[in-house]
């Protein structure tokens, strides 16, 4: 097998597993190479040579596949290293109380060992039941490796000539009682403006779902819907290149916070913040079964499983106004969307010994 992914869409009971059965995934050079593709795409926060967007081919499609025979892709463990968060916020917060930006997104990445018996389907399927509301995806090539998310964040989604994408930004943990302050009200209104923008651009016209509060695990978020009419499915690889990264991943202006992301995080995100999913595919999935249906994700709570080793990544949109204890805070809620995966796995692991 060249390749696997397996996935359960936010709200849903059935998991789907899509098999390449021979070959290498298809690798592309930039997002606008995704039109007239059909397959699971696995595309990276910038593609390079090391990190490319590969499609999976779907060779085989099952809904409710027994996954254990199921052999994972693991890398080797590796030596990257996070600098020091505080010296990083300093250097992303005074461009942005000079004015240089609007924001930027800062990342960080930990590592957690990784048991022998630590099976990444059994990760899988434990996430499917804590996250009902996410998209839960297990992908693994030997290109890319083995990654896991739960992510809540929609970056295009379609079936026919309905197509819909979202702004999800401003971040605080659940509770039944939510207060956005000023800053995460901000930050959404960055995002969801930068949307319409780029639709607009295109000559696409959409109608926006005014902010609502969301949960996803123990977090809440600001969320605003657009939808709109797309005929030809020539034009995603359009739509994903104007979309992605959105100022939720990186920030604005957004071509030179992309540029000045990867020249100062001092970790590889790779996977991590691109986005994963079928991509003009029958899922066979009962509501869109013998159509192609797309459901393209943000690659957020998630990690790389390795060999010896799991690594866990996160980030958060800073303004001029972020504080660095809360935004430290912040991602270390959102490292416990996979980090409680792992530990409870581990902890059953050891009691069953």
């Amino acid at each position: 097998m060249a390749g696997f992914a397996l996935f359960r869409l936010p709200y849903q009971q059935h998991t789907v597993l899509v098999e390449q059965l021979s070959g290498s995934p298809e690798e592309c050079g930039d997002y606008a190479e995704l039109s007239g593709k059909s397959g699971f795409v696995v595309a990276p926060f910038s593609p390079s040579r090391a990190n490319p967007i590969l499609i999976i081919r779907p060779d085989r499609v099952v809904v409710d596949a027994d996954t254990d025979r199921l052999c994972c892709s693991t890398k080797d463990n590796d030596n990257k290293s996070s600098a020091d968060y505080h010296t990083l916020f300093d250097t992303f917060h005074s461009k942005l109380t000079n004015g240089e930006f609007q924001k930027l997104v800062l990342s960080r990445s930990i590592t957690i060992d990784r048991q022998r018996n630590t099976s990444p389907t059994k990760l899988f399927n434990d996430a499917c039941h804590r996250y009902p509301r996410m998209m839960i995806m297990l992908v693994s090539t030997p290109r890319c490796g083995t990654w896991l998310a739960a992510t809540p964040e929609t970056l295009l989604a379609g079936c026919g000539r309905q197509w819909q994408t979202m702004a999800l930004a401003g971040t605080q943990q659940y509770k039944q009682q939510i207060c956005w302050d000023d800053k995460n009200i901000e930050e959404q209104h960055l995002v969801a403006t930068y949307i319409q923008q780029q639709l607009q651009a295109l000559g696409i016209v959409s109608s926006e779902i005014e902010p609502r509060t969301i949960r996803a695990g123990n977090l809440a978020h600001l969320r605003s819907d657009f939808t709109f009419g797309m005929d030809d499915a020539t034009q995603i690889g359009q739509v994903l290149s104007a979309l992605h990264p959105t100022p939720a991943v990186c920030g604005l202006p957004k071509q030179k916070a992309y540029e000045f992301i990867l020249s100062h995080e001092q970790h590889d995100r790779s996977y991590y913040s691109g986005f994963m999913g079928p991509l003009l595919m029958d899922t066979m999935l009962p509501e869109t079964a013998g159509r192609q249906a797309t459901h393209l994700f943000v690659t957020l709570r998630c990690m790389e499983i390795k060999q010896h080793c799991c690594r866990l990544y996160a980030g958060g949109g800073l303004l001029k106004d972020s504080c660095e204890q809360q935004e430290w805070q912040e991602t270390e809620a959102k490292l416990d969307t996979m980090r409680m995966l792992i530990t409870e796995h581990q902890k059953h692991n050891h009691n069953n010994v």
